[in-house]
């Protein structure tokens, strides 16, 4: 599919790009897990939410607090698609309530919702996509499946290193990103865009992994 840039900005200032959608109302829903609060920020359990933040960035967008939904929401319209970008307020391990209760709001079903987290058992370097699955230990996708099923999209964003396993997971995720791993953290989110690009123009989220180190 050919991909044509925004006509509102120039072509170096945007990362995302405008198909040809054959609906008139192509709405979307992007969750980034994590958990609220400065003392998490670039932590590795909180990348989901360092990826959304970046979308909205790139696109010039704004966060609103909706109580009533347990979520940060950002609503942003790319040519004749609807992105709703969520960060749930609830805490990891509740994310499913907040999801659930956006999901009905807008109508948006499984098939179009992507949720971005961090997954423990991929080095970091790589991020691998799926639609349904397990957890994987990863108690905020727990909390979505309880919630939701399944059958939702997933990028996993891959968090571990060389000291994973010398550190108690729930103690390890809560960590920052080495001064390294953080200088990587702008090639990390521009992946993960490209991602729900092709995925939101393209229409399906298909498995793979992809190296950005």
């Amino acid at each position: 599919m050919a991909l044509l840039h925004r006509k509102d900005r120039e072509q170096s200032e945007s990362l995302f790009t405008i198909g040809i959608s054959s609906s008139l109302d192509n709405t979307w829903l992007i969750v980034g897990l994590g958990n609220i609060g400065k003392e998490y920020d670039l932590t590795r359990h909180n990348i989901g939410f360092f990826c959304v933040d970046s979308l909205v960035e790139a696109e010039n967008g704004s966060w609103n607090e909706k109580k009533t939904l347990k979520s940060q929401i950002s609503d942003l319209k790319i040519g004749s698609t609807r992105l709703i970008l969520c960060k749930p307020t609830t805490y990891m391990n509740l994310s499913g309530e907040a999801v659930q209760a956006v999901q009905k709001y807008f109508k948006i079903p499984n098939s179009k919702t992507i949720v971005v987290h961090d997954e423990l058992d991929i080095p970091f370097g790589q991020i691998r996509t799926r639609v349904g699955g397990g957890s994987a230990g990863n108690n905020g996708i727990k909390s979505l499946i309880q919630h939701l099923g399944e059958d939702f999209g997933r990028v996993r964003v891959g968090v571990s290193n060389e000291f994973s396993d010398k550190i108690e997971s729930a103690d390890f995720v809560l960590q920052k990103f080495s001064k390294d791993e953080q200088g990587s953290l702008k090639l990390l989110s521009n992946e993960v865009i490209s991602i729900i690009n092709e995925t939101v123009f393209g229409g399906i989220l298909t498995a793979d992994t992809r190296n950005f180190l």
